[in-house]
Order: structure tokens, then sequence, then C-alpha cells
């Protein structure tokens, strides 16, 4: 049974895919504008950032969109086939859940944060533009 219900939602999974890939695509809002040297310190804040996360998800594409809304350059992984993006999500965060934003400090501290609505409400409230 747990193959048959695997099998239907990977299949669901191929044939809706593309077409929620198109939304977003349309969908796409424009990004913030920023002076260079705001946006240079703002993608500076990002590379300490990385988002574990699946291509067709809902969920991180609400997180993508908000991603863009606020022209932030985080690193993007994907992490839905078994390999060593989805390992380290495991090991790292400890399930295999998505989206998971890594939050990575100057002193080594990592958080892990895995809800959408959580993502993005700590991505306006340290990046949105007053």
């Amino acid at each position: 049974m747990k193959i048959i219900i695997r099998a239907f939602f990977k299949t669901l999974r191929v044939i809706i895919g593309p077409f929620m890939l198109l939304g977003e695509f349309i969908g796409r809002p424009k990004g913030v504008v920023r002076p260079p040297a705001v946006q240079s310190a703002v993608d500076q804040q990002c590379r300490e950032m990385v988002l574990y996360q699946y291509k067709t998800c809902p969920f991180c594409i609400k997180v993508r969109q908000e991603m863009r809304r606020l022209s932030l350059n985080i690193e993007q992984l994907d992490a839905q086939q078994e390999g060593e993006n989805r390992s380290e999500l495991v090991r790292g965060g400890g399930k295999a859940k998505v989206p998971c934003l890594k939050i990575s400090d100057p002193t080594g501290n990592t958080q892990w944060m895995y809800e959408s609505n959580e993502i993005i409400n700590y991505l306006r409230g340290r990046f949105a533009v007053a």
C-alpha cells in the first residue's frame, strides 16, 4: 500500500510540477531596488544562508517568491533526491523537510529554520526595506 501511495504522489508531482513552475515564473514579483552599497551589504549577509528546497514544493515556491521580492541572493540547494544536499540537511537540521533555511554566523553558530512562514517572517524582519 505504501508503494502505491508513493507512486501516486510521484506521478502527481510529475504531472502538476511543470504547471507550478510555470505559475511561479509568470507570477514572479519585482524585487526591491536598493542603492548599490546597501545591496552589496545585503548580498554579503545572504552568503551566510542556504535554502534547502524542492523545485515544485508549494511552500518552497512561496519562500523563493519572497526572496525575489526582497532581492535576496541566497544560495538554493535541491534536497529532493538522495545525495549530498539531502544528507547535509538531515545531518545539520535533523530532518529531510523543506523548505529549510540554514543561517550561519561568523562565530560558527548555525540555525536551521523549517517553516515557510517562519522563514518569510525572518527574511522580512532582517531585510525589509522601510
